[in-house]
């Protein structure tokens, strides 16, 4: 067996396949709910785009600052190897732990479980609320298991080479892409009913929407320091749906022309990815009042939109399309998330057998042992907590992240930079100033957001020290 593992990558996708890697990646579940929780936050139509609005130049911002280190660094695991270069080995090893633990693979969970509540629209028998069998620790739902059937089946896939994963990604992210924007057009040329400027009427004039058990609706103003605190509180949805679009740095060494192609797959995708996002959003307003949009059933805006556009088949044609986008999403981040763990095990820092490849030249095993956690999330049910108290962590690394451009700046003046970041220093530093405007914001006004992503960053450093003296050993 030995002899037919593969000692390095092959460089094997080009500058469209990055591009819908990042794309499919960003694109899961989220734009299809969480506007229903932003609006509730926010209440306006004005302040409901520019959540989106203020989200994708974030994106933009930090894909484009991302662009100088992947040029640097054209190696598989991304942002681990960006901060471990930046800063130190321990740095990178609490992002590839946080990454492990939590980040990839309860994502990866959270995508899974999203595809199985759709698919009961189709079949209820699959979903996650078709109750099977208590466990002891936790009950199961039919929709957990279909969620780890995806999941295994994308694993093993990927498992086969990087062509089979490439050709899964282009398929089906540009299958969804199509289709949300055709659910745009759509909206504004056949809904019968617009409501474009009723919502707009709301200006930016900020107010939370509650909803009382007579079905009752109440809106009450809001501004000054809580309107900073719900707009960071509306956020993390916003950020959640537009987040994994780095994953593409992390297959750096199976690209053609890394240098090159990641920056501009990270401009391309982000960009695409944002201008969808915020015209969706302006499809919503138009189609529904404010108020349905804030409280649609179940928080599935994309299915009450559908169903005023479609009324005889738009649940139907929204699960169909949710299906899609979350089967393609779940690929990109199986594929890209084994080849940190890969490279941290070519540092010592993680299970030696991560750091071998098989026969495809693929991380086989590193995908088996991502699947395997991404699995027991499923089953867990607490994905959905642990994704909202990550995101503070997750934009704290992309802060670190773009703030190592200046250090390496300065520590390496003459290293070749064969992309530097679009509008330095200017637009890295608005990138930290917004970053650490969100971080800050969401620990005084959602505290329970904050501590628990905390903890699981900082259980990494004793593990760094014992895999650091196991290495010594």
């Amino acid at each position: 067996m030995a002899a037919e593992q593969q000692t390095g990558f092959k460089p094997s996708l080009g500058l469209f396949d990055g591009t819908m890697i990042v794309a499919g990646s960003m694109i899961g579940s989220g734009i299809f709910i969480v506007s229903a929780d932003i609006t509730r936050y926010v209440g306006s139509a004005g302040w409901l785009v520019a959540v989106w609005v203020i989200t994708g130049f974030m994106t933009l911002t930090a894909a484009l600052s991302y662009g100088e280190l992947s040029g640097m660094f054209p190696k598989a695991g991304g942002q681990y190897v960006y901060l471990k270069e930046a800063y130190n080995p321990l740095m990178g090893f609490l992002y590839g732990w946080s990454f492990f633990a939590v980040i990839q693979t309860a994502t990866i969970a959270a995508v899974g479980v999203a595809f199985s509540k759709f698919l009961a629209y189709m079949v209820p028998e699959l979903g996650n609320n078709y109750f099977l069998f208590d466990a002891g620790i936790t009950k199961i739902y039919s929709g957990q298991l279909v969620a780890i059937v995806i999941i295994c089946l994308l694993t093993y896939v990927n498992s086969r080479g990087v062509k089979e994963g490439k050709l899964i990604q282009r398929v089906f992210t540009s299958a969804k892409l199509l289709a949300l924007f055709g659910l745009i057009v759509f909206g504004f040329m056949l809904v019968k009913n617009s409501y474009w400027a009723e919502n707009w009427k709301t200006g930016f004039q900020a107010m939370s929407v509650a909803k009382d058990e007579a079905g009752n609706f109440t809106m009450q103003g809001i501004g000054g320091a809580a309107l900073l605190g719900a707009i960071a509180a509306a956020m993390v949805g916003s950020i959640f749906s537009s987040d994994a679009w780095n994953n593409v740095t992390f297959i750096a060494g199976e690209m053609k022309n890394p240098k090159r192609n990641i920056g501009m797959s990270l401009f391309l995708g982000t960009l695409i990815v944002t201008i969808i996002y915020v015209c969706a959003n302006l499809m919503y307003l138009n189609v529904m009042p404010l108020h349905e949009l804030a409280y649609p059933t179940d928080d599935r805006v994309a299915v009450a939109a559908a169903n005023k556009i479609f009324p005889s088949f738009g649940t139907y044609l929204i699960a169909v399309l949710i299906m899609v986008s979350t089967f393609g999403c779940n690929n990109g981040l199986i594929l890209a998330g084994a080849r940190v763990y890969y490279t941290m095990a070519k540092d010592g820092l993680f299970f030696k057998k991560a750091g071998e490849l098989n026969a495809n030249a693929v991380p086989q095993w590193a995908l088996w042992v991502q699947c395997v956690i991404a699995s027991a999330w499923s089953l867990s049910g607490k994905y959905g907590q642990l994704l909202d108290m990550i995101s503070f962590v997750v934009v704290l690394f992309y802060i670190l992240t773009i703030a190592g451009i200046f250090i390496l700046r300065k520590k390496r003046p003459d290293a070749e930079r064969p992309y530097k970041a679009f509008g330095y220093p200017i637009l890295p530093a608005l990138y930290i100033l917004m970053g650490a405007a969100f971080c800050v914001l969401l620990a005084i006004y959602k505290p329970e957001y904050t501590w628990p992503g905390f903890i699981i960053v900082l259980m990494g450093i004793p593990l760094y020290y014992f895999a650091i003296s196991r290495k010594a050993k």
